[in-house]
């Protein structure tokens, strides 16, 4: 059996539609006014009648349902607004991206360098000085790894700024507004709830009463 579908009623709100009716079907015994369901109509005959009525039944509720898919649009022109915005970013720091893996490489690599030939210049330079103190080569050597080891000290602490920035530069900036962040749901959730209040009270309840009192109870045995 094919739902009718109002004219103003979306396909995406076909299944909040069926929601809202089987609610009110499984709490039919709590509600006097359908008191007559299971004896003059079963929750399943109910269902397909309120379903085939989908253009009737929606219309009662037609005003709150209009502003709910208002709100609902505005809701999404807002998150496509911004989303561009969030993937330009990247695109527009593709040039910059090069220039700082290449500056990443040679802060990383210059420490390891120079501290490899501070260490075998050290290495190799207290060897000669030890073997032959009157060979001034030895005493170059020497030299030559405190240099080394200088710059490799300057190039892990310039790395250290490095990640210092990076993590500064990364981290969440909170803006404040003088207020509790608002909450851009909220409308909707109103005004899906009012819709669906709604499309209760006035749309299925009364639809479900007049078709329990438009049919006679079923006859009992004598």
């Amino acid at each position: 059996m094919h739902m009718n579908v109002a004219p103003h009623l979306l396909t995406e709100d076909r299944a909040e539609y069926e929601r809202v009716l089987d609610d009110a079907l499984s709490t039919a015994h709590a509600r006097p006014e359908l008191a007559g369901v299971g004896s003059r109509l079963t929750v399943a005959q109910l269902r397909a009648m309120t379903l085939n009525a989908t253009a009737l039944v929606t219309s009662a509720a037609a005003s709150e349902y209009d502003h709910f898919v208002k709100v609902r649009e505005q809701n999404r022109a807002s998150a496509g607004a911004r989303d561009p915005d969030a993937h330009d970013r990247p695109d527009s720091g593709i040039g910059t991206g090069t220039g700082a893996g290449v500056v990443a490489i040679v802060t990383v690599m210059v420490p390891v360098l120079a501290g490899a030939a501070a260490v075998i210049f050290l290495l190799v330079g207290a060897v000669l000085h030890a073997l032959a103190p009157t060979v001034a080569f030895g005493a170059t050597l020497l030299t030559a790894g405190l240099v080394f080891g200088s710059l490799a000290a300057a190039g892990l602490l310039c790395a250290a700024a490095g990640l210092l920035v990076t993590a500064l530069r990364n981290s969440p900036v909170e803006v404040s507004t003088g207020g509790p962040p608002a909450a851009p749901d909220d409308e909707l959730s109103r005004a899906r709830e009012a819709w669906r209040h709604a499309l209760l009270e006035r749309g299925i309840l009364p639809f479900l009463h007049d078709a329990l009192a438009a049919t006679p109870p079923a006859p009992t045995d004598p």
